[in-house]
């Protein structure tokens, strides 16, 4: 099969390389799903576990990718809950070979249903983030409807799935980013934006949950603008800031098919919608990847047509 691999992590990128390799098989509870879209995460190639194993033994060369939308064509010893021919989609692990191939092995427990009204690039769009807004807004900051909620860079990929799910839970969205993502982050349903380029993030105060995507000094800033007994949740790591009588929570989004299930069945109802910036074919992923222009949303690689 045709495979995305990474083999130098100094290189990052520009050390991706298009090569033959051997279709995966399926072990015991995994299934193996013929890959129609997935993507790269923007910092994945910082992970050690695109390059190590877990017990830190190089694995490399190594695919990455981990999200995937496509169909199940052989099952493993054990596996229950899917069929062959079944539409799919979710998170592979970590550790183990992504999805920027034609086929991969996948554990079960880690897919969920894709409905045959959503194509395998809006499946593959909403994994990470609809995963990562969802656990960060509702299982990590337990947001509630008349809440106010911080969204730092409501304009990406991940913010703006955030800003939706938020927005319909019944909570009051605030986005930050860079200037010209003030349209986008509205548009996605933020009710106010605040350009961290030109605009003061001090004068917001009072709200009773933040979620960081930056870290840094955005980070420690916000820890301030939360009244007491609210929470900052970030996905940027660690951080020493701390609201007043409230907590800090940083977490890895983990794969959840009830949660997938939640988050396509609002796809579905015209409720929520993905943030797909650019479409490249698996023969021009390296080059889409290491193209220096700014794309905005979520580049997706449509594996077969």
């Amino acid at each position: 099969m045709k495979a995305i691999v990474v083999t130098d992590q100094a290189a990052g990128k520009a050390g991706m390389q298009l090569v033959e390799r051997p279709e995966p098989q399926a072990a015991i509870n995994d299934v193996v799903v013929e890959v129609h879209a997935s993507t790269i995460t923007g910092d994945e190639l910082s992970w050690p576990a695109t390059w190590t194993d877990r017990a830190g033994k190089d694995r490399t060369p190594s695919i990455p990718g981990h999200e995937v939308a496509g169909i199940v064509t052989a099952i493993g010893y054990g596996t229950t809950g899917l069929s062959i021919g079944q539409r799919v989609f979710g998170l592979t692990d970590w550790y183990r070979d992504g999805a920027l191939a034609e086929y991969v092995a996948v554990e079960a427990r880690n897919l969920a249903p894709l409905p045959a009204d959503v194509s395998f690039m809006d499946g593959a769009a909403l994994v990470m983030s609809g995963l990562t807004a969802w656990q960060g807004l509702f299982d990590h900051g337990r947001l509630r409807a008349g809440q106010t909620v911080l969204i730092h860079g409501a304009a990406g990929v991940v913010g703006s799935m955030a800003s939706q799910l938020a927005r319909a839970a019944g909570a009051y969205v605030i986005g930050t980013g860079r200037a010209d993502g003030r349209k986008t982050a509205l548009d996605f349903g933020a009710h106010e934006y605040i350009d961290l380029e030109n605009e003061k993030l001090q004068d917001v105060a009072g709200v009773d949950l933040v979620f960081d995507i930056f870290g840094g000094d955005v980070t420690n800033q916000s820890a301030g603008l939360i009244r007491s007994g609210g929470t900052l949740v970030s996905i940027a790591g660690p951080t020493e800031a701390r609201p007043v009588n409230g907590s800090v929570i940083d977490f890895v989004v983990v794969a959840d098919p009830n949660q997938l299930n939640e988050i396509v069945q609002r796809l579905r109802e015209g409720r929520l919608r993905t943030y797909i910036g650019k479409i490249s074919s698996l023969d021009d992923a390296v080059a889409t990847f290491n193209s220096t222009d700014r794309v905005s949303g979520k580049t997706i690689i449509r594996v077969r047509p």
